[in-house]
């Protein structure tokens, strides 16, 4: 599979080719390539992955482990290297395939969205190292590779957000997404560091033998600091704060940050790293598990009372990643059958969630395109205007909301039974998330496509009134495939996903826990019932009665439960005000003044006696006589 190389290398080329020569092309010409490059990388992901799961493999085996592609790029010692390559196993592979296809879904849905926009072509540019930058995350060998490619997305998500660089707003969040996430990627970095000195290799899989004396031991602390840099990507609480902000690019952007990119990027490390925190740290995965939760409840709870739909949607997406973490974390064996159910159950419901979360951000682009407004003020009524939109949108509801036949059923089920059997306490604590997960996207429905449709305008600036229309080809085509993605990928017959990824490798047949599946039914049909009983008419009695009777959680909810001031707080009162100023103080006044006494002892010095250097060759003179007398006189006392 030496072509795999180029699933890299022609983004990247798609990169410096709208980066460098894009201001002499068209708008067209430079979606064109940009879509084409990308079209090109996804039929390679998809032969790739038909190639790969298609290989015979031991009748209770796990698919082999291939490397096309793997030279040493900076040797330590005899054991220890940075090396540079391509990996191919279950977990990269099926990754290959969430990245370009939601990737691809979103350099078609731009051509529509994004035209007419100033900066076209620098926008496929972005896209195309975004992609590549996650594709090279995800086939990485070994963990510095990963961290080279993990700060490119870094990069790109910070470029992407800030695209209306003449925004205020958008200049904020994308300074707040890159220093959020530089600070947790500080913990991944030195945890990297410990792992290479304690483990002997940058490998995923060190050997027992490769060990320094105490690494065991150390290991634990060198996986928690790693993953310090996935809660940050992941958006994991309290690193959560950039990524509602991060709203501020272009809505496809949006979905492709939360989709199939960046927040994964933290699952997929813990992932990548299972089986040494299934040896070594059992302990820290579980308490990635407990974050994973809290992050969950607390997401979900600020969703339900969101106004812009595009936050609650970012909210949901913390909350769906943390019930990846928490899947992950509940782990207590590397056998799916005595607790690794929930390895296969977060990767599974990393690509159902891929799909309808990327349909549910580029359906709300197409609404915003409709309506000029993220607010859902702006909104109502939209179904009998945009039914493409409505319809490809309530499939994306129904299947986040754990509605079956729909794929998010499926894989959210088996991280309920996989939860249920760690601890019952977190398992009817997640089945309420998913039942809170339901309620407000529910509420999101209704309030975008049903009640009375208001007044819209174009803009401030133009008074005439603005009726919504459907969305072009070029926006809808791709609702339309990621919504028969989202209805196809639960059935075991057409793609039994624990065949091919399991937590040992083994073929896993997904198989439904009759009390599970039918609590979070019961669970998420309730709770779609209280959310139409609530929103689902032009007015909204009872929603404004809650409102008023819980003013203060619902305040406190809006606004994020005040995690932005407390960081405010921290960082202005307590970091800039207590601690930077008396040390900007002491550089000021102690550092300072002492560089600043010697320089002026230098000059009051030279002062006194630059009457030496006259250049006056009487005065030299006469100052060795004096100065040949006086050796003489010494010499003769």
């Amino acid at each position: 599979m030496e072509y795999t190389i180029l699933i890299l290398l022609l983004p990247f080329l798609s990169f410096l080719t709208l980066g460098l020569g894009g201001k002499w092309m068209s708008h067209r010409t430079a979606a064109l390539i940009g879509t084409v490059v990308l079209g090109a990388v996804t039929a390679l992901s998809y032969l790739t992955a038909a190639l790969y799961f298609s290989a015979p493999r031991p009748p209770h085996g796990a698919f082999a482990t291939l490397m096309p592609y793997n030279f040493t790029w900076l040797p330590f010692t005899p054991s220890l290297s940075i090396d540079m390559g391509i990996l191919l196993d279950p977990i990269s592979v099926m990754m290959l395939i969430v990245i370009s296809t939601v990737s691809l879904m979103v350099h078609i849905y731009s051509f529509g969205y994004m035209k007419g926009e100033r900066g076209f072509q620098r926008y496929y540019a972005f896209l195309s190292l975004f992609t590549m930058s996650m594709l090279g995350l995800v086939v990485a060998t070994n963990i510095f590779q990963m961290y080279l490619f993990w700060e490119l997305v870094g990069v790109s998500s910070y470029l992407l957000i800030g695209f209306y660089y003449t925004r205020p707003a958008a200049i904020a969040a994308s300074k707040k997404a890159f220093i959020v996430t530089r600070f947790a990627d500080l913990g991944f970095l030195i945890g990297i560091l410990f792992y290479g000195y304690y483990a002997g290799t940058y490998t995923f899989r060190p050997e027992e033998t490769a060990l320094i004396r105490g690494g065991a031991a150390m290991l634990p602390l060198a996986l928690g600091l790693m993953f310090v840099g996935g809660a940050g990507k992941s958006a994991m609480f309290p690193l959560h704060i950039w990524l509602p902000d991060a709203m501020e690019g272009p809505t496809p952007v949006s979905a492709l940050i939360h989709a199939a990119t960046m927040v994964v990027a933290g699952v997929y490390l813990v992932a990548r790293m299972f089986p040494l925190f299934i040896a070594y740290a059992p302990d820290v995965l579980h308490a990635i598990a407990y974050v994973g939760a809290f992050t969950a409840f607390y997401a979900a709870g600020v969703a339900c009372v969101q106004s812009d739909i595009k936050r609650v949607l970012a909210f949901s997406t913390i909350s769906q990643i943390g019930f990846m973490i928490v899947a992950l974390g509940v782990c207590t064996s590397a056998d799916p059958h005595h607790g690794g159910l929930g390895y296969m159950a977060s990767m599974y419901h990393l690509f159902t969630h891929a799909m309808f979360k990327a349909l549910l951000f580029l359906g709300a682009g197409s609404i915003i395109h409709a309506v000029h407004s993220n607010e859902m003020s702006a909104m109502g009524g939209l179904c009998k205007y945009m039914p493409v939109t409505h319809i490809t949108f309530l499939i994306a509801c129904l299947a986040i909301s754990g509605i079956p036949p729909f794929s998010g059923f499926f894989s959210k089920d088996e991280i309920l039974t996989a939860c249920f059997r760690f601890s019952p306490v977190m398992g009817w604590i997640m089945t309420v998330i998913a039942g809170m997960t339901a309620f407000y996207m529910f509420r999101l429905y209704y309030g975008i496509f049903w009640g009375a449709t208001p007044t819209q305008k174009i803009s401030s600036s133009d008074e005439s009134h603005h009726i919504p229309h459907e969305s072009p080809l070029t926006m809808t085509v791709p609702l339309i495939l990621l919504a028969a993605v989202t209805i196809v990928a639960g059935w075991q017959f057409i793609l039994p996903f624990g065949h091919f990824i399991s937590a040992d490798g083994t073929a896993y047949d997904i198989h439904l826990d009759a009390a599970v599946a039918g609590i979070s039914i019961v669970v998420a049909v309730a709770s779609i019932a209280i959310a139409t009983y609530i929103y689902a008419g032009s007015k909204q009695p009872v929603a404004d009665t809650l409102a008023r009777r819980f003013k203060g959680l619902w305040t406190a909810a809006y606004h994020r439960f005040y995690m932005d001031e407390v960081y405010q707080f921290i960082t202005h009162r307590i970091i800039f005000g207590c601690i930077c100023r008396p040390i900007a103080w002491w550089d000021r006044h102690v550092v300072d003044g002492f560089f600043n006494f010697l320089a002026w002892s230098a000059e009051a010095t030279s002062d006194e006696i630059r009457g030496l250097q006259s250049g006056r060759i009487q005065q030299y003179t006469f100052v060795f006589l004096l100065g040949t007398l006086a050796l003489i006189v010494l010499l003769l006392l």
